[in-house]
């Protein structure tokens, strides 16, 4: 996959075949779309292309909504897209200014003479430009004057999926990481470094790496929703090595409450992996957070979780 960031750079297709979208979290909804891109460009000999913005028009919009996550860094967009088999990601910088273009100056400027779009691939009730005034029957409209056809996914086929990033923002809150992997079709994913801790999952029998999405490799993960508080089953890849383990998120109630924390335990692992990356996979929820009245308490439900962690992780052992 070819990945433009500056479209006056890009050389209009013969044949595009475009969609247009932040795509956050590229779900099955969004893949859906991406599969009808692929079989008109297989029928007409001609390319696709995933026009995107970046930042998320909402973090430009809305500065001070601190609330405001999201489900993917443009780098884990650009990846997924390419797992997916686009041809082309174009993105462009989103800003004050730019969402004050007019749907039909983007319709004209971007969509025809910068992309050579053939062929708009768009979701249900799909609006774009300056108020939003921009739609499907416009794009109908004009399309044929300006050299491109439109095609809307249809209604039924949004509303009996359910599928949203809003509804997977909202199970990841909930720590419904399964319900959300199945709105994915993945497992939800972050990716932070290992940061020095307290040390005390070692006094007890499970020593943890502390997660900082802060300090990640990737300056966007600072934008990554974290699921909700609870002791989770996952999947940790260190070195392009996956491994099990069980991860905690939470302000740690036990031993008096703080800042919230994300910390991992690694089964079978005793590696020292400071200031390195690490990805994680969110498989299922164990339970949520709770507070105990010892260290030995904490450490009898450890030993639980991890036992209920196992069985979820390798089924059928």
């Amino acid at each position: 996959m070819k990945i433009c960031q500056d479209i006056d750079l890009f050389e209009p297709l013969p044949y595009a075949v475009v969609t247009s979208g932040t795509f956050d979290g590229i779900h099955l909804g969004h893949q859906k779309i991406l599969k009808r891109l692929q079989e008109i460009a297989a029928r007409n000999n001609g390319e696709t292309v995933v026009l995107t913005y970046w930042p998320h028009p909402r973090l430009v919009l809305n500065p001070k909504d601190t609330s405001i996550k999201l489900l993917n860094t443009f780098a884990e967009k650009s990846e997924l897209l390419d797992q997916l088999g686009v041809n082309h990601l174009v993105c462009i910088p989103f800003t004050k200014s730019f969402s004050e273009m007019s749907s039909d100056e983007f319709t004209r400027n971007i969509l025809v003479r910068k992309l050579g779009t053939r062929k708009l691939v768009i979701g249900y009730d799909h609006h774009f430009g300056k108020n939003r005034e921009g739609n499907f029957d416009q794009l109908k409209k004009v399309g044929p004057d300006l050299g491109f056809e439109v095609e809307e996914i249809p209604r039924q086929d949004i509303d009996e999926s359910a599928i949203s990033s809003s509804a997977i923002r909202r199970f990841l809150t909930e720590g419904s990481v399964k319900k959300a992997a199945q709105l994915l079709g993945r497992p939800y994913f972050i990716e932070g470094k290992v940061v020095p801790g307290q040390k005390i999952g070692r006094q007890i029998g499970f020593p943890t790496a502390n997660i900082s999405l802060e300090k990640s490799e990737d300056p966007d993960s600072v934008f990554k929703l974290i699921p909700g508080e609870g002791i989770y089953a996952v999947k940790i890849q260190v070195d392009h090595q996956w491994l099990e383990g069980m991860l905690y998120i939470g302000s740690r109630p036990t031993i008096g409450p703080g800042q919230q924390v994300i910390e991992v335990n690694i089964f079978d692992f005793d590696r020292q992996i400071y200031d390195r990356s690490v990805g994680i996979q969110f498989i299922d929820r164990i339970r949520g957070d709770v507070k105990f009245d010892s260290l030995e308490a904490l450490q009898k439900q450890l030993h639980i979780d991890r036992s209920d962690t196992l069985r979820i992780l390798r089924p059928g052992h």
